[in-house]
């Protein structure tokens, strides 16, 4: 590693210490306060669970017996689609299955769709759609491959991934082998695939695959860990497990997809993927993909017009401050300190840290844990699922994190910090309050499900019941403002993947990447949607992925826009 380098990550180490340190301090000079709990700034966020009464039933079942299975400790992603075209986002649910054999065996095991009846409730329409699934899910990532005009369904789980073409009927068809997606690919052996992302790396208007690949894993090569006696094993560390590589394919346009690893120059690609996260994070109209690994270092992949190129360690990613890595699970990009440039935020488990890498522009990320506050702040608590996300449309991205840890008795509650202008408050017990009961959370996924102008969450919890917490606002004072978009592409990919929208109040840009890769394994609305606090107004603009540039003006607040990208000739 080079000097300066070396320098950088002693210096960023100093300043988590020193932060650390004051955050010790703090909460030592008041007993009753546990880390995390300080808050100085009256939350505007209340969120409540609804999930029995809206009709969501769902179990996330891990088929978990006793053997303590690597796989049992990592499914649960969710997805949202709006498979019905109706304008109001549903939700996709994928479940594990039994062990060894990894079949569902029946209903408590199937995947399940919920369609959102507009009116604050759900029905299941699984079976109706055929989307019950085979094997054991993990994750789920949701576009228009096809440019059909229908949102379409990519299951990724423990050796089998399943694509499910949206007929626009109500129902879906099982692409997989005919699309070329079917059997292990470059890798020579099945797969275990965590999550994915649709990504237009090329930009030929049709979206490409990136897989997420985790451990060399089978059920008659599981370790035993912890102890022969039963009551006491205990889930492996990673590190007894071979990685897989990432894996790419790219979109032929005729509904077929080529593996391109190789060719993209992946193949070394190693490291225990986990969450993914997509945005242009180097600001050249081209989006790159990070990917959150476990005990490994972190992926950064930038597109330089020619394919992909992973540029973690010059980007000052692939290491947190201390230069470690830590167990990372989910990862989202967006702007925490207000500069108009997408950061990121990584969860991992408790005692780790989460870590955050500020954007600095021209390629380059600081540690920049300490200076949010996270450091202190998310020591307590295992992250899974995670989303930053502007909760009280006050124009700064909350972070909403599903929180648990491996085993039973890690069983934690969700937890909600608020950003006070870059700096985040933990608000979760005046929020939820304590964001309900404790569970093994796992996935979770935001939208605007009742369509009031507020996000909501959707979170998975392994052998509980989902949770979904409705976003109430402020019981005290004016709810603020709110503008929504969402954008369909015509010579760009139809679900807009990798647009840039700029959204300006007064002197303060805000800016976001269309994409659903968001936290854990899932994949949330592409709706984009903007807090704007007190003003009635915006000014939008976006820049197209085919490099249109649109200029929308200004627009009222408080309104759902969809935007079609203009042709012109």
């Amino acid at each position: 590693m080079p000097s300066n380098d070396v320098a950088s990550m002693h210096r960023r180490a100093f300043l988590r210490a020193l932060a650390a340190m004051g955050a010790g301090a703090a909460v030592a000079g008041n007993p009753l306060r546990l880390p995390g709990e300080a808050s100085a700034v009256q939350p505007r966020i209340r969120m409540v669970n609804g999930a029995a009464a809206a009709g969501l039933d769902f179990v996330l079942r891990n088929g978990a017996a006793g053997r303590k299975y690597q796989v049992e400790t990592l499914p649960g992603g969710l997805g949202v689609i709006d498979f019905d075209g109706d304008g109001w986002p549903d939700l996709y649910c994928v479940n594990g299955a039994t062990l060894p054999g990894m079949t569902k065996t029946g209903p408590d095991f199937w995947n399940r769709l919920f369609r959102n009846n507009r009116d604050g409730t759900f029905s299941d329409v699984t079976a109706k759609a055929g989307l019950a699934g085979e094997g054991y899910g993990m994750g789920v990532a949701v576009a228009d491959y096809d440019n059909d005009g229908f949102e379409d369904i990519f299951v990724v789980g423990v050796h089998g991934n399943h694509l499910y073409r949206n007929n626009g009927r109500g129902a879906f068809t099982d692409m997989t082998a005919s699309a070329g997606l079917a059997g292990p690919g470059s890798l020579g052996r099945p797969a275990w695939s965590v999550a994915a992302c649709w990504i237009d790396y090329d930009n030929d208007g049709f979206l490409d695959l990136f897989i997420s690949n985790y451990c060399d894993w089978s059920p008659g090569s599981d370790p035993v860990c912890g102890g022969m006696d039963p009551q006491s094993r205990a889930y492996c560390h990673p590190d007894k497990y071979r990685a897989q590589v990432m894996q790419l394919y790219h979109n032929n346009g005729n509904g077929t997809f080529t593996e391109v690893t190789r060719k993209e120059g992946l193949p070394n690609l190693l490291g225990k993927g986990m969450g993914v996260a997509m945005a242009d994070w180097a600001g050249d109209g081209r989006p790159g993909i990070f990917v959150a690994n476990d005990n490994s270092r972190n992926l950064l992949l930038r597109n330089r017009g020619k394919g992909l190129e992973e540029v973690g360690v010059e980007a000052a990613v692939a290491y947190n401050g201390d230069g470690r890595n830590i167990s990372g699970m989910g990862a989202d990009f967006g702007d925490i300190d207000g500069d108009g440039l997408p950061d990121i935020v990584m969860t991992g488990l408790k005692n780790e840290t989460y870590d955050v890498f500020l954007n600095r522009g021209k390629g380059l990320f600081d540690d920049g844990s300490a200076q949010t506050g996270l450091l202190s702040l998310s020591r307590p608590w295992s992250g899974w699922g995670c989303g930053l996300v502007d909760l009280d449309n006050d124009g700064w991205l909350d972070l909403f994190v599903a929180a648990g840890g491996l085993d039973v008795q890690d069983a934690q509650t969700n937890r909600v910090f608020a950003n006070n202008s870059g700096r985040f408050v933990d608000v979760s017990n005046e929020a939820g309050p304590g964001m309900g009961q404790a569970a093994l959370h796992r996935g979770v996924v935001f939208a605007d499900f009742n369509r009031d102008g507020r996000i909501d969450a959707a979170v998975s919890a392994i052998n509980a019941p989902i949770e979904l917490w409705w976003n109430r606002g402020p019981e005290k004072g004016p709810a603020h403002h709110w503008l929504q978009l969402h954008l369909t592409g015509r010579q760009s990919n139809r679900s807009a993947i990798g647009a840039v929208v700029r959204c300006t109040v007064g002197s303060r840009t805000q800016v976001r990447t269309v994409s659903g890769s968001v936290g854990y394994a899932s994949s949330s609305d592409l709706t984009v949607h903007f807090g704007l606090a007190t003003a009635g107004r915006a000014s939008v603009q976006i820049q197209w992925p085919s490099g249109k540039l649109q200029n929308l003006g200004e627009v009222a607040a408080d309104q759902r826009l969809s935007i079609t990208e203009p042709v012109v000739a």
